[in-house]
């Protein structure tokens, strides 16, 4: 009872942040989907019904940011999730200066989305970015992926693999749910790197792995709005315009505030239904790893 009560109140700051930044807020947005409000017009609070949830349908661009936002995510988690993994298995075993290394890719997990979204801009910048610089000084071509779209989109995704970091400490920590008794037994057997990760290391943190992927699909589908923003704005040819970057210009630069809440719900729907989809996908590998 005591341990239950400590943990009660370590989870208690976090489930009231949890209510009033999340939860609160979420629930509003929800009431004013189904009005016609606009700050411009602060007496204005039309009820709208359905409207703003049928208008969706009928503007290209929400199509065009929902099919962006699921090719982010399609490319984004299997970079962070794979990428947190082999980082994992590398920086498991203890050796000289594995604290620093473990911090170096940690690290950048902290610092600000505007940050590291200007200093993606600057690295691939046409014209004055090093990796320009190092082309031209090669008498090469020098780099236009920012104003392709293809190219653009590939930047945004890559810059996933910058926050890294977070899982890299969940793997870590599922490592070390790993008997190490079963490595000495698989070496015996003449079992390779290979042959221990797929039959060892991946069935026991399987929960882990998949609570991961989970994760990482939530926040691949809510959080691209920096990088889309401040390296791209959307373009070219709206190739980056993702669902929150889509939510924030109805919203806030046209001041449509009940369009932008119809479209927050159906990014939350469209993340419940991703997930649901991988748990069905993925359950029976979870609870084969479990007997």
């Amino acid at each position: 009872m005591r341990y239950r009560t400590q943990l009660q109140l370590m989870l208690a700051p976090f489930l009231v942040g949890l209510l009033v930044l999340v939860v609160i807020p979420a629930a509003g947005s929800l009431a004013v989907a189904f009005f016609d409000y606009t700050p411009l017009h602060a007496t204005r609070f039309d009820w709208s019904g359905l409207d703003q949830f049928l208008a969706l349908g009928r503007d290209p661009l929400f199509w065009t940011a929902i099919g962006n936002s699921l090719i982010y995510t399609a490319g984004a988690v299997p970079l962070r999730v794979l990428g947190a993994l082999g980082l994992a298995l590398l920086l498991d075993r203890r050796r000289r200066g594995i604290g620093v290394y473990r911090a170096a890719i940690y690290l950048p997990t902290i610092i600000p989305d505007v940050a590291y979204a200007l200093v993606w801009l600057w690295i691939f910048n046409p014209q004055f970015g090093p990796i320009s610089q190092v082309l031209r000084s090669l008498h090469l071509p020098p780099q236009i992926w920012l104003i392709d779209p293809n190219g653009a989109r590939a930047v945004v995704i890559l810059m996933a693999a910058w926050q890294v970091g977070e899982g890299l400490v969940v793997m870590l920590a599922a490592l070390r749910d790993v008997p190490p008794e079963l490595y000495d037994a698989a070496l015996v057997d003449g079992a390779g790197p290979w042959a221990r990760l797929r039959l060892i290391i991946l069935p026991i943190i399987a929960p882990t792995f998949l609570l991961l992927i989970f994760r990482d699909t939530i926040v691949s589908l809510q959080e691209n709005f920096a990088p889309a923003l401040l390296v791209t704005k959307g373009g070219p040819h709206f190739a980056t315009l993702f669902l929150p970057l889509k939510i924030y210009i109805d919203a806030f630069q046209n001041f449509r505030f009940g369009y932008g809440a119809a479209m927050i719900w159906v990014l939350y729907g469209v993340t419940a239904l991703i997930v649901f989809l991988q748990y069905l996908t993925t359950r029976r590998w979870s609870e084969a790893a479990y007997e």
